[in-house]
């Protein structure tokens, strides 16, 4: 999985905005991925910030792109 700096700065060069990192932990949790809770959390069922509706496109569109090329690398290892 790619970092969320990674994240971050592709989402910038693609969409034009940085999206924070509780909007990148929404997305990924929306999209099934397994997080971690952190042990701060005062609900570990209910975000504070969720990602907003019209953000979230462009961060996924990130994340398939930053996943398909780690496919790549580790295909050519």
């Amino acid at each position: 999985m790619p970092t969320y700096e990674a994240i971050q700065h592709e989402v910038r060069m693609t969409d034009g905005f940085v999206p924070k990192t509780c909007w990148i932990a929404d997305v990924l949790d929306r999209s099934g991925k397994k997080l971690r809770v952190a042990p701060n959390r005062i609900d570990p069922v209910v975000r504070k910030y969720p990602c907003p509706a019209e953000k979230q496109p462009g961060i996924i569109r990130a994340l398939r792109k930053l996943e398909q090329y780690a496919q790549k690398r580790r295909s050519s290892l």
